[in-house]
C-alpha cells in the first residue's frame, strides 16, 4: 500500500499571503460581530450613545492590552517563518484555532441560550468587534508591506 503525502492537497501560498489571509479572516470575524451587534442593539434605549462610546472605549482598551499583543505575536511568527511557501491555513497556530473555536462557541451559546438578552449581548459583540477590526488592519498593513517587498524580488 502506497503512503500518501497529504501536503500535496494543502493549498500552498507564498509567505506574505498569510498576513493578507489573516487580515481577511480577522476582518470577517469583526464584520460578523459588528453586524450582529447592530441587528440586536436596541437603538431606542435611553443613553444609547453613552453605551456605544463605552463600547468603543472598551474595544480600544481590549485592543491595547490584549489583541495588540496577540496580533504582534502572530505577525512576528509569520514574518519569521523560514520557508517561502506554507499552507494557507497556517496563518494561525493550532492553539489559536482551538481558542477561536471556543470563543465562537461561547458567543453562539450565549446567543442561543438567552442567558444574556440580545440587546445586552449586542454591546459585548460591538466591544469585541472593534479590536478584531483594528487587528485586521494591522495584519493588512504588514501584509501589504511584505507583499510589495515579495513582488520586487
Amino acid at each position: 500500500m502506497q503512503k500518501r503525502n497529504f501536503q500535496v492537497y494543502a493549498p500552498s501560498v507564498p509567505k506574505p499571503y498569510l498576513l493578507l489571509i489573516a487580515a481577511l479572516v480577522w476582518s470577517i470575524a469583526s464584520g460578523i460581530l459588528l453586524s450582529k451587534a447592530f441587528v440586536y442593539m436596541n437603538f431606542d434605549q435611553k443613553y444609547i450613545f453613552i453605551y456605544l462610546i463605552m463600547c468603543v472605549i472598551g474595544g480600544i482598551v481590549f485592543y491595547k492590552f490584549l489583541f495588540s499583543k496577540i496580533a504582534d505575536k502572530h505577525i512576528k511568527r509569520l514574518i519569521e517563518l523560514p520557508k517561502e511557501r506554507y499552507c494557507a491555513f497556517s496563518f494561525f497556530t493550532f492553539r489559536s484555532y482551538i481558542l477561536m473555536t471556543l470563543m465562537v462557541s461561547m458567543g453562539v451559546f450565549l446567543r442561543k441560550s438567552h442567558l444574556v438578552e440580545l440587546p445586552n449581548l449586542a454591546f459585548l459583540y460591538f466591544t469585541m468587534g472593534i479590536p478584531l477590526g483594528i487587528s485586521a488592519f494591522r495584519f493588512l498593513k504588514e501584509g501589504i508591506l511584505r507583499f510589495n517587498a515579495y513582488k520586487q524580488i
